[in-house]
């Protein structure tokens, strides 16, 4: 009984270990749990950052080489509006817009009957001058021959003096008709020609090789001079000389000294906004516009594009110096303010789905603003602009406005 009870004694020391064991094991499981709940925070609730973003571009080298840009439009240097001096109704055209033509050709045709009668008459006014011409030469020489008769015969006293002073009346008076016959041929001549003339108003010829750009009338208008009658139409087409294409911008006077006569040029056009079109400074017009304070510069294209057009919004860059072999094609960059350091590398931090990724990148040429870069970066990426220090993968961020 006595030895049953002694083994019900509690071993204390047992015990303790026990409950020591229990208690680290509590410690270990705390300190977990605040590690999962660091890294739960981290993830599911990340640093958010407010940054400035900007674009990556496909970017010319030009851009740095850049020393003033102007804005303008395209032009013709040879341009006109065709109209006539003539008064009638449109009977016919023969264009339509970008419809080209030849210098000489006819485009447009107004009704002309009444001077091609008008013609038709000065021509056959001009024929029978011209019989009346012979006419006289033919009396001249009969007028001639019987004063020479006369004179022989007058002295030998073999016909009355009165008889050789009418032969030598005649012979006056038939030089006269033929001089007056000559001059009245002259003046027909120069009917037929103004006729010729009024009939040539009628017809709207090109003046040089050229595409039509609009057509101002149509069958059945009324054509007159400056457009004098209300409902009266002055020109028929607009042409221009499509080869004369040129740039005209305004150049602030502070920044003409920017500009040299022939200098290199990029014109970049609207229509076309991905590319470049090599140009040089053609003129310098020699005169300011007071109420701009501008100076207007003429470039012209080093080649013509056929896309080319007049009217056509244009920017031209001036260049410090022409383009090298390779530069006219253009190359991924960012801007400069987006690269930075971090553990020994470039890197710039894109922004996707409102988080920062940092992307390795290789630094190029500097661009103007710009920096040329290869790596894991697209054009048009957004990337985050002179990003901070605290700045890491996974933190979102939020644009600054303005």
């Amino acid at each position: 009984m006595t030895s049953d009870l002694s083994k019900l004694r509690i071993d204390k020391g047992g015990s303790a270990t026990a409950v020591g064991k229990k208690r680290r094991i509590g410690r270990l499981v705390a300190v977990g749990l605040v590690v999962v709940a660091l890294v739960g925070g981290y993830l599911f609730f990340p640093s958010s950052h407010t940054v400035e973003a900007g674009k990556t571009a496909m970017t010319f080298p030009s851009r740095a080489l850049t020393v003033l840009s102007a804005s303008g439009y395209v032009v013709a240097d040879r341009k006109a509006s065709l109209a006539t001096k003539a008064t009638a109704r449109l009977v016919w055209i023969g264009v339509e817009e970008g419809s080209r033509a030849k210098q000489g050709d006819i485009v447009a045709r107004l009704e002309n009957e009444d001077v091609a009668a008008a013609l038709e008459r000065a021509e056959a006014q001009l024929e029978t001058a011209r019989h009346r011409i012979s006419e006289a030469k033919a009396e001249l020489t009969d007028a001639g021959l019987h004063h020479g008769r006369m004179s022989r015969l007058v002295k030998n006293d073999h016909v009355a003096r009165s008889e050789h002073d009418s032969a030598t009346a005649r012979r006056d008076k038939a030089q006269a008709a033929l001089a007056q016959a000559q001059a009245a041929l002259a003046a027909q001549e120069a009917a037929v020609a103004e006729a010729r003339a009024n009939l040539e108003y009628t017809l709207i010829r090109v003046p040089f090789d050229a595409v039509i750009l609009t057509k101002n009338a149509d069958v059945g208008d009324i054509i007159s001079p400056l457009g004098a009658s209300a409902n009266a139409k002055a020109a028929v087409v607009a042409i221009a000389d499509l080869s004369s294409l040129q740039v005209e911008v305004d150049v602030s006077e502070s920044n003409l000294s920017r500009v040299k006569q022939g200098g290199p040029c990029e014109i970049i056009l609207d229509a076309f906004p991905d590319e470049r079109f090599p140009g040089y400074v053609h003129m310098i017009v020699p005169t300011a516009d007071r109420t701009k304070a501008t100076v207007m510069v003429k470039i012209r294209f080093a080649t013509l594009d056929p896309r080319v057009m007049p009217e056509m919004s244009a920017k031209a860059a001036f260049l410090s110096r022409p383009l090298a072999p390779g530069e006219e094609t253009p190359r991924l960059a960012v801007p400069a303010r987006a690269i930075v350091r971090r553990g020994g590398r470039d890197v710039v931090f894109r922004i996707e789905n409102g988080r920062a990724a940092e992307i390795s990148v290789t630094p190029g040429e500097p661009l103007g603003d710009m920096v040329e870069i290869t790596g894991g970066i697209s054009p048009g990426d957004r990337v985050v602009l002179s990003p901070p220090a605290a700045l890491n993968t996974g933190d979102a961020v939020t644009i600054q406005e303005g």
